[in-house]
């Protein structure tokens, strides 16, 4: 716990102790080769790696990520992997041509096809039902306990067919949550179907890429979407759900 003093607006100061959300940077190494540092809580950081590989291309499963090892160091954390597969024939000309990037997508023109790169399709699917969507948005505060003890966290979740939450990921960033629900769920051998994945962050182009990219057939979300979110998912028949409150939610495509 740390302290700090609240301030009102009549002048009043009364000293509190709260806790602050982790954040680290985590440089991210696959056999040998650093892929990118990332600004994230340092936990779940196996979850983490897995869950990037999945999403960024380098890996078609948990099985092709291995050997991990994680080290906090002077300067914040190292998660070393083993990579095989088709990502390791490419891992060297990705790190030696890759532009900048970051959790919150792609910087520089050279990404600007990449943009708009087809995503692959979802498979058909069965509706979510709204009720299932309300079960699970109410179980989502109680089970964020990173979220509860600092009031900065995002969460990500998979949830059943009828809205039980299965897995739950927290981390300062609303990607880095996905990413490591992804590597939970597929290092568990959890495909991220029939039910859906449900996000605490605004959906962004980015968040839609990870949860077709890593096999969601419906996102819902917190937060409303972006265009580029809407057009992506609609492009890739991603069922998407946003503004997901406790009485009400948005069907934006499904």
């Amino acid at each position: 716990m740390a302290q700090a003093v609240q301030v009102t607006p009549d002048g009043g100061r009364i000293a509190i102790a709260r806790d602050w959300v982790p954040e680290a940077p985590v440089a991210l190494e696959f056999n040998g080769l650093a892929y990118a540092v990332m600004m994230a809580t340092p936990a779940e950081l196996e979850d983490f790696a897995i869950g990037f590989a999945l999403c960024e291309g380098l890996a078609a499963d948990a099985g092709e990520v291995t050997d991990i090892a994680v080290a906090e160091v002077e300067n914040g954390w190292i998660v070393r992997t083993a990579l095989s597969g088709l990502g390791a024939e490419k891992l060297g000309e990705r790190v030696r041509t890759r532009v900048a990037e970051s959790s919150c997508g792609l910087c520089g023109i050279d990404n600007l096809a990449a943009v708009t790169r087809p995503l692959p399709p979802v498979p058909a699917h069965d509706a979510i039902e709204p009720a299932a969507i309300f079960r699970a948005r109410a179980a989502l505060g109680p089970s964020q306990t990173l979220g509860a003890r600092t009031g900065a966290a995002h969460a990500a979740a998979y949830a059943a067919a009828d809205g039980t939450l299965t897995c739950v990921r927290e981390d300062v960033g609303r990607h880095n949550a996905l990413d490591k629900l992804v590597g939970a769920m597929a290092r568990a051998g959890q495909p991220l179907t029939p039910g859906f994945v449900l996000s605490t962050a605004r959906c962004s182009y980015e968040i839609v890429e990870k949860a077709v990219k890593a096999g969601a057939t419906s996102l819902v979300t917190v937060s409303l979407p972006t265009t580029l979110a809407v057009e992506r998912a609609r492009a890739a028949g991603l069922s998407l759900w946003s503004l997901a409150r406790k009485d009400s939610v948005l069907l934006v495509n499904g």
